[in-house]
C-alpha cells in the first residue's frame, strides 16, 4: 500500500474548504514563498510516514461532526508532489461517500506524462481543489515564490475545461500583491473561468516568521506589516466580494 510523508493532522479545520474538515498536512513543498508559514513543510521524504488505511481510520474517528458538507482536505506543503498517494486516499475516500478537497499552489502541474495521467486520475475522486495563485504577473511571481506561473494558470485552465469546482485563494501581501493593477489583471483572469465557486482574500501574516528563525533562514518579510482594513476591502472588491458584473459595471463608469 502507498504512504504518505505527512506533516501534521488538524481535526476540526473551518478554513480548509466546506463544512468542518479533517486536514492532512503533507510534506514536501518547491515553492520558497516569502511569507510560508510552515518552511518546515519544504523538506521532501521526511516525516511521519502512514499509509491510506491509517489515516482515513484517523480521520473516521471525526466524521459524526462533518455535518452534510464537511470532510477531508489535503493540503501541505503541496500535495500534488505525492501524486500516488493522492490518488489511492482519495479514491478510497469517495467510495465511503466523503467530500474530497485538495488545497494547492499547483506548482507541480504539468501537461507532460506521467503527472497528466494521475493527475486527470486524481480529479475523478476530487470534489473541490483551492488553488493558491500567488500572483498574477509572471515575474512577480518568481520573486515572491521563485518559480513561474505559467503552469499555474494552466492548470486553473485545466480545471475549467473539465468544470472542476474551485475556490480561488489570493494572499494579499503590502508592497507584493495588493496593487489595484494586479488584483484587477487578476480579477480579468478570474472572469475567463466558469468554475470558480468562491474568492478568499487571505491577508499576509507574520506569524510563521519564528520557524525562519529556528531553521536559520532569513526571513524578508520582517519589516512588512499586515495589510490595512481598506486594502483588504479593496482586494474583496476587485477579486469577488461584489460580483464580477457588478465590478466590470464600475470600471466602465471610471469608479
Amino acid at each position: 500500500m502507498t504512504t504518505a510523508f505527512v506533516h501534521s493532522f488538524e481535526t476540526f479545520g473551518s478554513v480548509d474548504g466546506p463544512g468542518v474538515r479533517f486536514v492532512v498536512f503533507l510534506q514536501g513543498c518547491k515553492m520558497r514563498c516569502l511569507y510560508c508559514h510552515n518552511p518546515d513543510t519544504w523538506k521532501q521524504n521526511v516525516g511521519e510516514e502512514k499509509t491510506v488505511d491509517q489515516i482515513i481510520k484517523q480521520a473516521l474517528r471525526y466524521r459524526p461532526y462533518w455535518g452534510e458538507e464537511g470532510g477531508v482536505t489535503c493540503s501541505g506543503g503541496e500535495p500534488l508532489l505525492q501524486m500516488d498517494f493522492m490518488i489511492e486516499f482519495f479514491k478510497a475516500l469517495k467510495a465511503q461517500g466523503i467530500h474530497t478537497t485538495i488545497d494547492t499552489a499547483a506548482g507541480p502541474f504539468t501537461r507532460e506524462e506521467p503527472f497528466f495521467s494521475k493527475f486527470q486520475e486524481l480529479m475523478q475522486y476530487t470534489d473541490l481543489v483551492m488553488l493558491d495563485i500567488k500572483h498574477i504577473d509572471n515575474d512577480k511571481h518568481r520573486e515572491l515564490t521563485h518559480v513561474p506561473n505559467t503552469n499555474i494558470l494552466d492548470c486553473a485552465r485545466y480545471l475549467n475545461e473539465i468544470k472542476k469546482d474551485v475556490w480561488i485563494r489570493h494572499v494579499l501581501v503590502p508592497g507584493y500583491t495588493d496593487d489595484e493593477a494586479s488584483l484587477t489583471k487578476l480579477h480579468e483572469f478570474i472572469a475567463t473561468l466558469d468554475n470558480v465557486k468562491r474568492v478568499e482574500v487571505l491577508p499576509y501574516h507574520s506569524f510563521g516568521a519564528f520557524k525562519w528563525e529556528e531553521m536559520k533562514i532569513p526571513y524578508q518579510l520582517k519589516d512588512t506589516p499586515s495589510p490595512s482594513e481598506e486594502s483588504i476591502a479593496q482586494a474583496k472588491t476587485i477579486l469577488g466580494v461584489e460580483s464580477f458584473a457588478e465590478y466590470e459595471a464600475h470600471l466602465k463608469n471610471g469608479k
